[in-house]
């Protein structure tokens, strides 16, 4: 709930900013509701296995990234 609120204050403050601009919300099925890309990207340079949380090209290009 807190990534939402966050970033519906973002959504306003875009708003305020600029008119024009639309934010759009999507929601994630519920087994993904619990992930986030910064977990997804920690549990990847930590050598952790992201295979059944991110497609397979994600998965290649975060394991290219660091490995470096």
């Amino acid at each position: 709930m807190s990534d939402f609120e966050f970033e519906f204050q973002m959504a306003l403050m875009n708003r305020k900013i600029e008119p024009s601009v639309e934010t759009v919300f999507l929601m994630p099925n519920e087994k993904y509701s619990y992930l986030s890309s910064s977990l997804i990207k920690d549990i990847a340079q930590r050598g952790g296995d992201i295979a059944s949380f991110v497609p397979d090209i994600v998965k290649e290009k975060l394991s290219r990234r660091f490995s470096k």
